[in-house]
């Protein structure tokens, strides 16, 4: 099993989703904002701006790299090109924590824009157990895996989400990240409680927490939709079901997600500072 304990940890405070008309704002004076988190895909070239500006806050901030594109949850083999990319990156930039989605987005050679969702079954359990320990393997260092917003169950799965997620931390030894705007998405799509998700979580395997915003709308009874668009500020019940995650599992490095419709640095800043008020509230 791979030694988690290489690599510099984020700290228990508040970060954000890095975006580059934001370069100027977090080199001047960053505010609450601690740490920062990329998307790996947008850094795989060879050079440019991007990774100039990224080598320039790696010096002041302690960086996450999130993958959207590996398919960790498919039934092909991970992509060797994608993986060797990935690789490279780390390699160069030595993040503190490297985390990817229980999801999938490939079909034969074709790729989905998008996080697709899967059936809780032994096959799954597998198979998405064989890719993390690949991709661990390839990277020399643990992953953190983030549980999914759903809009459906599946009729064959045989796990509860919670459960999964601890089993496959048990056989692959990956960390986990839990996405707390996702647990309110997927408790309102499919009608159960979000503090009793919570309490079935194995949160001392967490060692981040997301905070984002999502949509509301309708199914076609007329039943609540949330949708999980990263597009929004964060809303009162969802900052609720934070405080109780941190209650019951203690302070962990928490990011603010804002991907769609990025608003200026001040709105991005304020939303950090909140969540770096509520991680004070939370006894040593």
């Amino acid at each position: 099993m791979l030694d988690a304990t290489r690599f510099t940890p984020l700290p228990p405070a508040a970060g954000i989703g890095y975006k580059p008309q934001h370069f100027a704002a977090l080199m001047q004076d960053p505010g609450s904002v601690k740490w920062l988190e990329i998307h790996a895909e947008n850094y795989m070239g060879d050079g440019g701006r991007p990774l100039a500006q990224l080598r320039h806050l790696a010096e002041r901030f302690a960086i996450s790299v999130h993958g959207v594109g590996l398919s960790i949850g498919g039934e092909t083999p991970l992509d060797p090109d994608h993986l060797a990319r990935l690789k490279h990156l780390c390699d160069w930039l030595q993040p503190a924590s490297f985390s990817e989605h229980l999801a999938w987005s490939t079909h034969d050679s074709a790729f989905l824009n998008d996080l697709l969702p899967l059936p809780y079954t032994d096959a799954t359990l597998t198979r998405v157990g064989d890719h993390i320990d690949q991709l661990q393997e390839v990277l020399g260092r643990q992953m953190l895996l983030e549980n999914p917003s759903s809009y459906l169950a599946f009729a064959e799965s045989t796990w509860s989400e919670p459960d999964f997620l601890r089993e496959i931390a048990r056989r692959t030894g990956c960390g986990l990240l839990l996405d707390v705007n996702n647990v309110f998405v997927s408790a309102t799509n499919l009608g159960f409680e979000p503090r009793a998700y919570v309490d079935a979580y194995p949160l001392d395997l967490v060692q981040e927490i997301h905070l984002g915003g999502h949509d509301e709308d309708e199914d076609d009874h007329g039943r609540p939709l949330l949708i999980d668009s990263h597009g929004a500020e964060i809303v009162d019940p969802v900052w609720a079901l934070y405080d109780y995650t941190l209650a019951q599992g203690g302070a962990r490095p928490t990011l603010i997600e804002w991907d769609n419709d990025v608003p200026d640095f001040p709105v991005l800043e304020a939303e950090a500072a909140r969540a770096a008020k509520h991680l004070q509230q939370v006894p040593a």
